[in-house]
């Protein structure tokens, strides 16, 4: 897929798979997302599994996939699935910068279809953003 395909499906995604590496292993989470400028953010609590593990390996791996559907046939075993996803890796850090934090809430909302909403300073301070600039990204389709 072209780069303009990928970020179509990013755009059209309602659920970022997360995955995060830690000491007890592996970890994969669905969160909401914004998409901005081939950035991604997402905004969490100040503390939990996800901020310890992005605190000891900033490293992630993600994926997005949309029009999933299934193509059945006769045999059970020659069934497949149609869809368009994307699988990308990339490095997590926290957002202090106020401005930023705000650009960050604003993309999470407009990823999920409002234009305009007004956050309270004190919604932007205690709200922790995460910030994912990715390294590399492929996308794939089948059936479509």
């Amino acid at each position: 897929m072209h780069k303009d395909e990928i970020e179509a499906v990013i755009r059209k995604a309602v659920v970022w798979r997360l995955g995060l590496a830690g000491d007890e292993g592996p970890y994969v989470v669905p969160i909401c997302f914004g998409y901005e400028d081939g950035v991604l953010y997402f905004h969490c609590g100040p503390e939990g599994r996800k901020v310890e593990m992005l605190r000891k390996d900033d490293r992630v791996c993600f994926e997005f996939d949309v029009d999933v559907e299934l193509a059945p046939l006769d045999d059970p075993c020659r069934w497949s699935f149609k869809y368009r996803s994307v699988i990308a890796f990339g490095r997590a850090s926290f957002v202090d910068d106020h401005e930023e934090k705000l650009e960050a809430l604003k993309a999470i909302v407009r990823q999920y279809g409002s234009e305009n909403f007004d956050f309270s300073e004190k919604s932007i301070r205690r709200t922790t953003i995460v910030r994912v600039d990715i390294e590399s990204m492929t996308g794939r389709q089948s059936g479509l």
